[in-house]
């Protein structure tokens, strides 16, 4: 071997060992989070002078169009929103990254200027996982609520109100131990006037945030995507923070140090730690009917015993959100029980195919389209669906390398209005307010005395985007990979087996990207209205304290629901008493103004034109002279339990009357009565709904199904994330936007 040779040799050997040292160097810094940055929770904007001038408008406009339909207009309609999540929230902010079509982190102080300037609410709250709120977010989102109030100008006439909240997140394994995701929320800022640390939900989802790890894929998604490699790197900085130590257990919650986790595993254990602060609070349950993360057979029973409902904090709840309608009881069982209490799957019915059963009809397939004898086939697909039934809210999880076309429209509600994803029935707002606690005891709970309210449940801190049907993944909390063979390297999927797998808690293929087939369910979401006395944040809490509330799909419709005959005159929505002769009704509706495409000039002036587009889209609440018409307006009445045994069904009566509204631009007025109340001698409650003319609506059609001549599903079109579905595709569909009043609560009078 020559010197030059030699000396080549030596110095591509160098060159070699410095680009290992070099890589090796990145690799550690990469594993040790060398270049993760904490998360900038930003500087809210200001409100305008144009921005009070609008609000001012509004007022106006509101009272001369009250005063049209004989309604009270001493009291203003406010609207808002009280589940608004930010990147702060770990599920949030990894639906931020590039490779989920995610468009950076949103901070607390996005959702300020959303809601101030974009969507023009009067009020909003911050709602993070509790599970993700380190101490240092906690501070940082009190501060940023406070900024975003001292920007709203006169605090008795702010342009919005922002509270300050958490979610308590909390899924059981069984439906015994089930709960649901509630969200908590305090009329005071201050930090002597708040908890000092939020309280989480032991659970699921606390486990896997606290032994969160990207793992293997902290390594490849930023190889995957180099160009963006600094916000992988930011995010695995997140999941490190948030690993914070537990608090200790059985301490008095206002004794606890205040660099911990503090978590309740029940909602009696929430009520309890939150009544020992004392602060004016408000409790919210939400979602309970979601069949992705409640268990099979959940009821709202278990919330009536052991101190786990507390009317004191817990007022209200939320009927619908971006995640869709949670109103509706329904008949259908997404299982059954044998004599022996052994579940089994039941066969369709109709509107409604069991999950459980649609998976013997998959396996069934496959095996036949493989030439196995037809018998065998058939015996497959018993044991699939007895598989199935018995996986809890996995039923899917049986069927291995299932794709989302497959499920047909199994396990979806399908003649409710932008149904939640796998309603479970028993765990709906209906059944709520039909159940009774026949053996309630002290500290316990006898019936639900719920008012009616709406929000977004936005994980892109966008509080209130109902105002436009525009911008499907902006607005309606849309995301996940958009290349098929991206998905498949984050979620995975198993082959297409012909035969079941029975699931144990682990085991199983849970490919099917259960998450994407609920992207059809995922809408703009809705908004919570007060009538309240002013716009103060006071004024606010409470009209919410008093339960005079309503809830909308999104759009403002205007909604007064009045008890004409009681005993102190008339009594608005929310109101509980007790009469014997026949109570009388009446509705005065009006719908949402139009919208217009763009920005107001207030908004245009407020934020320069990059955060305009960054935070709003390049669109806002601007609202037409011209307003949307009331078609119809509906009534349901609910008559509580008086036994044990009666069956929900037949309670709740929904609709129980409707009436056709001439709205050609002046509302609706109705007035009604139950004749039968009387006789009946029994509690009842009453709420409305008023239904305003068909718009177009993102994923008004869900799944999309193509039917047979029977009227049964054969062929789904699925609204998708990836790139099977243009991205500028809205999925518009024809949908019915409405407001569900409060209920007015009438116990009979036994005199």
């Amino acid at each position: 071997m020559g010197l030059g040779t030699w000396s080549t040799n030596k110095t591509v050997g160098v060159a070699l060992a410095a680009m290992i040292t070099v890589l090796g160097i990145y690799v550690l810094g990469v594993g040790q989070n060398w270049y993760g940055r904490a998360m900038d929770p930003g500087t809210p904007v200001a409100a305008n002078g144009g921005k009070h001038a609008a609000v001012g408008n509004r007022r106006v406009q509101q009272q001369s169009a009250a005063a049209e339909l004989g309604a009270d207009s001493d009291k203003q309609i406010l609207f808002g929103d009280l589940h608004v999540h930010t990147s702060f929230s770990i599920d949030a902010y990894l639906n931020t990254l590039p490779l989920m079509q995610g468009e950076g982190v949103h901070p607390p102080a996005d959702a300020c200027d959303f809601a101030r300037y974009c969507s023009a609410l009067d009020f909003w709250s911050i709602n993070d996982h509790a599970e993700s709120l380190n101490p240092r977010r906690w501070l940082e989102t009190k501060e940023t609520i406070r900024q975003c109030n001292a920007g709203a100008g006169d605090p008795a006439n702010p342009d919005t109100v922002a509270f300050l909240g958490w979610e308590w997140t909390q899924t059981g394994t069984e439906a015994s131990n089930h709960f649901g995701h509630k969200n908590v929320i305090f009329v005071d800022t201050d930090d002597d006037k708040v908890p000092e640390r939020p309280i989480a939900a032991m659970g699921p989802a606390l486990q896997t945030i606290q032994t969160a790890s990207t793992g293997a894929k902290k390594y490849l998604l930023p190889a995957l995507d180099p160009g963006n490699r600094q916000q992988y790197y930011d995010f695995e900085n997140f999941l490190r923070e948030t690993k914070t130590e537990f608090c200790p257990e059985g301490t008095d919650t206002r004794d606890l140090p205040s660099d911990c986790i503090e978590y309740a595993s029940t909602p009696a254990e929430l009520f309890a730690k939150l009544k020992q602060w004392g602060f004016p609070t408000m409790v919210i349950p939400h979602g309970n009917a979601v069949g992705h993360h409640t268990p099979q057979g959940s009821s709202w029973m278990n919330q009536l015993t052991s101190g786990n409902h507390d009317p004191a904090l817990q007022g209200m709840i939320e009927v619908y959100s971006g995640h869709g309608n949670s109103e509706e009881y329904r008949p259908f069982k997404d299982y059954a029980l044998d004599e022996l209490g052994n579940a089994y799957c039941p066969e369709p019915s109709d509107n409604y195919t069991a999950m459980c059963w649609q998976a013997g009809n998959i396996i069934e397939q496959r095996c036949l389209a493989e030439g196995t004898e037809a018998q065998q086939c058939a015996d497959r697909a018993d044991l699939a669906r007895l598989y199935s039934a018995r996986a809890g809210h996995k039923e899917f999880a049986v069927v291995g390398g299932s794709e989302v076309e497959e499920w047909l429209d199994a396990g979806q509600c399908n003649d409710c209005f932008q149904p939640v994803s796998g309603l479970r029935p028993n765990t709906s707002v209906q059944a709520a307010l039909a159940v009774r606690n026949f053996e309630a005891g002290e500290g316990e709970s006898e019936r639900f005395k719920f008012a009616l309210m709406a929000s977004s449940d936005n994980h892109v801190a966008r509080a209130g985007t109902g105002f436009k049907e525009v911008g499907r993944h902006n607005a309606a909390d849309i995301s996940g990979p958009k290349a098929q063979w991206l998905s498949r390297i984050m979620n995975g999927r198993g082959q297409p087996l012909t035969s079941p797998v029975a699931f144990d808690g682990h085991s199983g293929d849970a490919s099917v990207r259960f998450t994407e087939r609920s992207r059809s369910f995922v809408y703009t979401g809705g908004l919570i209205a007060t009538h309240a006395s002013g716009r103060d944040r006071h004024s606010i809490w409470d009209a919410l304290q008093r339960k005079e509330i309503y809830g909308t799909s999104g759009p403002r419709m205007l909604l007064w629901f009045d008890l004409l005959n009681g005993n102190n005159g008339e009594q608005p929505m929310g109101s509980e008493l007790e009469m014997a002769e026949t109570p009388r009704f009446r509705v005065r509706a009006l719908g949402a103004f139009k919208q217009q495409p763009g920005c107001p000039d207030y908004a245009v002036s407020g934020l320069t034109a990059e955060r305009l587009e960054q935070v709003c889209y390049g669109e806002c609440y601007n609202p037409d002279d011209e307003r949307h018409r009331i078609s119809r307006i509906e009534v349901v009445k609910i008559t509580p339990q008086v036994e044990p045994e009666e069956d929900l069904g037949e309670l709740i009566l929904d609709t129980w009357k409707s009436f056709a509204c001439d709205d050609r631009g002046q509302g609706c007025v109705v007035e009604f009565e139950d004749e039968d109340f009387s006789a009946m001698s029994r509690d009842s409650l009453y709420y409305v709904r008023a239904i305003q003319e068909p718009t177009p609506t993102i994923n008004g059609a869900n799944l999309r199904c193509e039917y047979d001549e029977h009227g049964q599903c054969i062929k789904v079109n699925p609204c998708h994330i990836d790139e099977r579905t243009d991205y500028s595709d809205d999925c518009l569909a024809p949908s019915e936007h409405r407001a569900w009043s409060s209920p007015i609560f009438v116990d009979y009078a036994r005199r």
